[in-house]
Parts: C-alpha cells; sequence; structure tokens
C-alpha cells in the first residue's frame, strides 16, 4: 500500500511539473539543474567500485572460495542510459507544446485526464479542469496562426467548454464563491475575444456562446 502511494506521488510530481511548464518556452533553470543533477548522480553511483575484502587464507585450510568480482558497467551503457533519459525530457517536452493534430497530442491529453484523476479532492480537481481548459484556448490561438482544417478547431473550442464547465461544477461544489473561478473567466474572455474575429460563422457561434457561459462567472458579486 505505501509503495503505491509513493508511486502514485512520484507520478502526480512529475506530471505537475510538466503541466507548470510554459507553453513552446525551454525548461526552468532550476528545473534543468535538477535534472542533470540526479543524472550525473546515477551516472556516479554507476562508477563506483564495489569493494572486495581480502581474506588471508590460513596455513592448512584451502582458501575459501572468492565471488568473481563484479564487472563495471561500461561506459557505454552509461551513456545509453543517459542519452535514453534526455530523449525522454525531450519527447516530454515536445508532447506538452503538441497541439491538435500533432503525433504527441493525445499523450498530452492523456497525461491531463491523469492528473485530474490523481488529484485529492473535487477543489483539485476543478483547478486542473480549468488549467486544460485553458491549455485548450492557448492551443486554439496556435492553430488560428497555422493552416489546419475547421474541425480541429471545433474540437479543441468544444473541448475548452467541455473542461470549463466541469471545473467550474467541481469547484463550486467544494469551494462555493471561489475567487478562482472569477479569475479564471477574466482570463479566459482576454484570451477568447481577440480570436473572434479569425473564425468562421460555425466557430465564432461556438465562441460566442461560451464568452456568453463565462461572462456571468467574472461578474461581482
Amino acid at each position: 500500500m505505501g509503495r503505491a502511494r509513493n508511486r502514485r506521488e512520484r507520478v502526480l510530481e512529475h506530471l505537475t511539473e510538466l503541466r507548470d511548464l510554459s507553453l513552446g518556452g525551454t525548461p526552468e533553470p532550476a528545473f534543468r539543474e535538477r535534472l542533470r543533477a540526479r543524472l550525473v548522480s546515477g551516472a556516479l553511483d554507476a562508477e563506483e567500485p564495489q569493494a572486495t575484502p581480502h581474506r588471508p587464507a590460513h596455513q592448512g585450510h584451502r582458501p575459501a572460495h572468492r565471488r568473481p568480482a563484479r564487472r563495471h558497467r561500461p561506459v557505454l551503457s552509461q551513456l545509453a542510459t543517459l542519452g535514453l533519459a534526455a530523449a525522454m525530457m525531450v519527447s516530454a517536452f515536445a508532447t506538452y507544446q503538441s497541439v491538435p493534430g500533432d503525433t504527441l497530442y493525445p499523450l498530452k491529453r492523456a497525461a491531463e485526464s491523469t492528473l485530474v484523476r490523481l488529484s485529492s479532492d473535487d477543489a483539485e480537481r476543478g483547478e486542473r479542469e480549468l488549467d486544460s481548459a485553458q491549455s485548450r484556448a492557448r492551443e486554439i490561438a496556435s492553430l488560428l496562426g497555422s493552416s489546419v482544417d475547421g474541425p480541429l478547431l471545433s474540437e479543441t473550442l468544444e473541448d475548452m467548454e467541455e473542461s470549463t464547465r466541469a471545473g467550474i461544477s467541481k469547484l463550486e461544489r467544494a469551494e462555493p464563491r471561489s475567487p478562482k473561478i472569477k479569475d479564471f473567466a477574466q482570463d479566459q474572455k482576454e484570451a477568447v475575444r481577440p480570436m473572434l474575429k479569425q473564425l468562421d460563422n460555425s466557430q465564432l457561434a461556438q465562441a460566442e456562446g461560451y464568452l456568453d457561459y463565462i461572462e456571468g462567472l467574472a461578474v461581482p458579486d
């Protein structure tokens, strides 16, 4: 039971770090330094020799059987391990920066869903759903600046509204009148409104309906 809980906490910690990275940016210096320290520490541990105590043979007795000294892992194997770790980190960053239509995008959405499922209560689940909604808004802005098919935009707009409604519902149930809701609504209004002039008629109707929904969330009591 304890091991399962520890694994859960480690997974949640890594996914949270991934979520907190800014879209399109590079890893924070502190994060890079922690990764470098872990990789170097692992390499040094692998290189540390295993001391084998020397036991002199007593006269009249056969020397005790010695187990063959454990061979050190070859340098090539250590480099391969470090290279694999680096490749995994690069893949994680690429996954987080992916947008609808990219090969790695389903992994990004799976990571978000995992964060929601691993959350400890409705308040935390609600906040993570709202984080997902903000990610969808950033993705829509990226898609508008590229040549993508309309269905991807429409689907992302729909996902943004679903995450918003789910997050608001959970947060209102756990923390009625939470100021986080108003802050979120205000941020989303500022993110979505500039997109309206770039949307076609059907997408415009989706975005305006979304803005109508969050408009009331940002109104002061």
